[in-house]
């Protein structure tokens, strides 16, 4: 699977912005449910005023559980996810 161009181009903004010091994380709110979340945001300016620029939002809760990684044995497939342990 490869990444698409723009991901890969915010990324490495990201990457410049975090060697820069110029990351920060900014309490916001979901646009989509409502729900209070946590974005990383590179930090710039535009003349006298301070630009956030969004990147993505941390996981709530365990980040194993909110994403599935790519299918080794499967370039174009991920990995299934798993079911939670029985814990009767």
């Amino acid at each position: 699977m490869a990444i698409p161009d723009h991901a890969r181009a915010n990324f490495h903004t990201l990457l410049r912005a975090a060697g820069d010091g110029n990351l920060a994380l900014m309490e916001c709110l979901d646009a989509q449910c409502g729900e209070i979340c946590y974005v990383i945001c590179a930090v710039g300016r535009d003349g006298s005023d301070i630009v956030m620029t969004p990147f993505g939002h941390l996981a709530d809760g365990n980040p194993y559980d909110a994403y599935l990684p790519p299918d080794p044995d499967d370039p174009t497939g991920f990995l299934p996810a798993t079911a939670p342990a029985d814990t009767n």
